[in-house]
């Protein structure tokens, strides 16, 4: 399988280093156990980041240091996941833990035009959710309150911005302002993260976003 849209190295940093919100190190997780290449940049920025740690010059230590460290990491929040090896289907490893096994046990909520969602249950710095468009359906034009990322699991979904299929990562930020459209072939199934609410254009998707969580 061939990935063309990947994590951009600050995010792929962030997830190394273990301080991404839940939601966003589920996505990401789920993305290495669907792509060799997606595990080789992984390891690559674990590496780099291992290695700088080997090389830190060694400073004295106050006497309260050591109880500082275990009582950030007793009080830290994020959640680091170990990408299994890759897998076939529609749901990898990771994300079978939340979603469940397969398609058919997802709990779906319709929100319109045959459109379906499903939210997962992560901690409360970001949301996650699984994301069923038609063949051919568009989603509403909106732009971002904050970071979005949105890996298929299955089909595809083209915008302004290019073509995304099976494996590939799309990152929306308050400046990409785009209008997501299922392609013919076939439903499209989505893994959304979000840590912040979407700006909709139009008045109707608006009104809705409260019920939706959207």
């Amino acid at each position: 399988m061939t990935i063309k849209h990947h994590l951009n190295e600050k995010l792929l940093m962030s997830y190394a280093a273990g301080i991404l919100p839940e939601a966003f190190n589920l996505v990401v997780a789920t993305q290495m156990s669907i792509s060799d290449e997606a595990r080789a940049r992984l390891a690559s920025y674990e590496a780099i980041g291992g290695g700088i740690l080997e090389e830190t010059e060694k400073v004295e230590m106050s006497p309260n240091s050591l109880q500082d460290v275990f009582n950030k990491i007793k009080s830290a929040k994020t959640k680091k996941f170990n990408a299994p090896k890759m897998v076939e289907g529609v749901f990898p490893e990771p994300l079978k833990k939340y979603a469940g096994k397969e398609l058919g046990s997802v709990k779906w909520k319709n929100i319109g035009r045959g459109v379906k969602q499903s939210i997962l249950k992560t901690d409360s710095d970001a949301s996650a959710r699984l994301l069923y468009i038609p063949a051919g359906t568009a989603m509403p034009n909106h732009s971002h309150n904050g970071l979005e990322m949105t890996l298929v699991l299955k089909g595809s979904f083209h915008d302004e911005k290019d073509l995304f299929k099976r494996g590939d990562i799309e990152i929306g930020d308050q400046n990409l302002h785009h209008n997501p459209t299922a392609s013919n072939d076939g439903p499209c199934i989505c893994l959304v993260a979000s840590d912040a609410s979407l700006r909709f254009k139009s008045i109707i998707p608006r009104l809705l976003q409260p019920f939706f969580k959207i």
